[in-house]
């Protein structure tokens, strides 16, 4: 069984790829660091967003792990043109993974790029692995584990948010969240 932890960036002052965490996601960004303290980590993978950068550096400090960013735990980009009824496009995506708006990924090519990234750490016999994301992209990883997850959950994720995923073998990942909204 192999272990790794999966972590939605601290409360930011925006969604662009630069946004900062804001004074509270710093404060949060220590309360992980704490919440980690006595758990084992071999290395920390991060979306290289600087919202979830931050948001795991105090941790990384403390355990005197380096940052790894990769591209494929980013954000998904729903669309590269802005839409009012963007709650409810999304919604849609969570029904049908196929559904892809202008400029923008599907949930299937969304979660097939964040698999490939778990999926890596697997093959290599990585163990107790951090990846950092962003909400969307987690709940696609998510979905990818448990097919019944879905919209409602992604509403539910918390800024921080952490589940633990369980590998087992090819057919049995399980999850479950750890973190405790404080």
């Amino acid at each position: 069984m192999k272990t790794y932890y999966i972590v939605r960036h601290c409360q930011a002052d925006g969604q662009s790829k630069n946004a900062a965490l804001t004074p509270q996601g710093i404060a949060q960004s220590h309360t992980l660091a704490e919440f980690f303290s006595s758990i084992q980590l071999n290395q920390i993978i991060s979306s290289p967003y600087k919202r979830a950068v931050q948001t795991i550096q105090p941790l990384a400090h403390a355990k005197q792990l380096k940052i790894k960013t990769d591209e494929r735990l980013s954000e998904r980009v729903l669309s590269s043109k802005p839409m009012d009824d963007w709650y409810e496009k999304l919604k849609l995506t969570f029904m049908d993974l196929t559904i892809a708006y202008e400029g923008g990924e599907s949930s299937q090519e969304a979660m097939n790029r964040i698999v490939e990234a778990l999926d890596e750490q697997i093959k290599r016999g990585e163990d107790h692995t951090l990846f950092v994301t962003h909400g969307n992209i987690m709940s696609l990883l998510l979905k990818y584990a448990d097919p019944d997850i879905g919209f409602n959950e992604w509403k539910t994720l918390s800024n921080p948010d952490v589940y633990v995923l369980k590998y087992f073998r090819p057919d049995h990942l399980e999850i479950k969240r750890i973190w405790l909204d404080i």
